[in-house]
């Protein structure tokens, strides 16, 4: 068989697992908001006014899975002052937290992620990964030095 596969990578906070994962992938809406924030850049801040005006999906809903998201850390929630027709206006924005952002990564297709965003990728997993390890490593005793030699080799 041959198939090309993406080497999808999520790191779950482990308290809250099953909440974020049905919190996404139980609603349809959700996951549209995730690959909305992907399209406007995967760091970029979102409004809830986009997000009606660009979704099919009514006001009530949007702002249910936005509190629903922002509650579970898969978006971070922010005030921001704008200044509209002449007055300052406070308007909700969200973005996705690192939490988030491997969601929403989990739903971009690898040929629409730029090089310069891949390597960005790899290295934010890569140093993940290796604080995971670390802290794995240590609870169990193993030698750094063993773990750094299979590093060396693997990396030649």
């Amino acid at each position: 068989m041959n198939v090309d596969l993406h080497p999808y990578v999520v790191f779950l906070p482990t308290e809250q697992k099953n909440k974020i994962l049905g919190a996404i992938f139980g609603s349809k809406a959700a996951v549209d908001i995730l690959r909305f924030s992907l399209s406007q850049g995967i760091s970029n801040i979102i409004y809830q006014k986009d997000l009606v005006r660009k979704l099919a999906y009514s006001n009530k809903t949007i702002i249910g899975n936005l509190k629903s998201l922002t509650k579970l850390g898969v978006l971070s929630e922010y005030m921001e002052k704008i200044e509209k027709e002449g007055r300052i206006v406070w308007v909700k924005a969200y973005q996705l937290s690192d939490v988030g952002k491997w969601f929403a990564l989990l739903l971009a297709e690898e040929k629409d992620l730029s090089r310069g965003e891949k390597a960005e990728i790899l290295r934010n997993i890569f140093r993940a990964y290796i604080k995971w390890i670390k802290n794995i490593s240590e609870k169990l005793h193993v030698n750094k030095g063993a773990l750094e030699k299979i590093f060396n080799e693997e990396i030649k």
